[in-house]
């Protein structure tokens, strides 16, 4: 009987932790069936977040020569854009004695008609050394603003196409991509640009007009008005500067793309010093090549601010009248060599410097796919 008693007792416990085992796997599924959907919600997440804006966390990867490049973000933008501001300021500035006498030569070609030297030896025997620094204050000013929205612009919608067409089709269509960016970029830079270089187109063409940029733009106002005194040049300043931008920023990627192919160099492996040595010698050339397309319009521009210029009537009037006073030839050659000379060398100082600012910053500049790079690298 004892043993029989032992055998139930046994019996009892067994039943009793079975019982504890159901209840607490009935208690779990209880659990699970509650809170189940939260928890792979939670799980999923991750999964399923995508970025939604350009300025977004995580935006869309772009293929580089080798490897993923990005992310290009505000700060990516910014940094284009100060580093574009700076490029341009610094350029233009260093270059406003030679801005000085090919804009003399273009407003009065009769007196300055002995070249680029003799140009500079006429300023300084009349007016001395320091006219050769006249309107140095717009100039910085005004193409840091342009080259702020210039640079950073290009960057912008050049990397917007891009990742709107796919690797693929943005290498078939970067040069579209190039000039279409170029020509947004430069028309937004150019409704700030202009006030400035009316003014200092006016300090050139009569330093005793005003003693420097802060000067001169009330003086401006009370004499022609906001829009007659800095726009008036408005539509000779787009027809110079966006051709000017798109074959510029268009020759510069197409003729590294040359030498570098000609030199047998690789994007992907060259070094900081053989990049920048790209850059300015395609920088050389796509500068000469945007002087002579934009040249034209860089004279109506000296002279259409020149007060009188044209006469009376709309601005697309009194820049007919002058074209045809100045005539085709004088219009395309007039000062062309001094502007090779001064775009040649500004342009490749811009993208030397803004080179060495991104990598100063630590961005990286964007660059095309060749697709079939990019098979051979995997």
């Amino acid at each position: 009987s004892t043993q029989a008693g032992r055998q139930a007792g046994r019996e009892r416990q067994r039943q009793k932790s079975e019982e504890q085992r159901r209840e607490a796997e009935q208690g779990e599924g209880e659990a699970i069936r509650m809170f189940g959907p939260l928890n792979k919600f939670l799980q999923e997440k991750p999964q399923q977040a995508r970025p939604v804006m350009a300025f977004s966390a995580a935006p869309k990867p772009v293929r580089a020569y080798s490897g993923e490049q990005g992310p290009f973000d505000l700060t990516y933008y910014l940094k284009g854009a100060l580093a574009g501001g700076i490029c341009c300021s610094i350029t233009h500035g260093a270059l406003c004695p030679v801005d000085v006498v090919k804009t003399r030569m273009q407003l009065e070609p009769t007196k300055y008609n002995g070249g680029m030297v003799s140009g500079f030896r006429t300023v300084i025997a009349e007016e001395g050394v320091g006219a050769l620094a006249t309107g140095l204050g717009p100039t910085a000013v005004g193409y840091f603003v342009q080259g702020w929205f210039k640079f950073g612009g290009v960057e912008f919608f050049k990397i917007q196409q891009a990742q709107y067409f796919g690797v693929e089709k943005a290498w078939e269509y970067r040069f579209p991509i190039y000039l279409t960016a170029a020509a947004c970029a430069e028309f937004i830079a150019d409704v700030f640009l202009c006030p400035l270089e009316a003014t200092r187109i006016k300090l050139v063409a009569n330093p005793s007009y005003a003693s420097g940029l802060i000067s001169a733009f009330p003086k401006i106002i009370k004499d022609e008005g906001v829009m007659n005194g800095f726009y008036s040049g408005f539509v000779p300043i787009l027809f110079k500067q966006i051709p000017y931008t798109m074959a510029k920023f268009a020759v510069q990627g197409l003729a590294q793309e040359k030498i570098a192919a000609t030199a047998d160099i690789d994007m992907a492996t060259a070094s900081d010093s053989t990049k920048l040595t790209l850059s300015l010698s395609s920088g050389v050339i796509a500068g000469v090549a945007a002087a002579i397309i934009s040249h034209p319009a860089d004279t109506l521009l000296s002279v259409i601010n020149k007060p009188g210029a044209g006469g009376e009537g709309s601005m697309l009037v009194r820049l007919g009248r002058v074209a045809a006073e100045i005539g085709i030839v004088k219009l395309c050659l007039t000062g062309l060599p001094a502007r090779c000379v001064m775009i040649g060398t500004l342009t490749a100082g811009q993208f030397g410097i803004f080179d060495i600012v991104m990598k100063a910053t630590g961005a990286t500049k964007f660059h095309f796919t060749d697709p079939a790079e990019l098979a051979e690298s995997k």
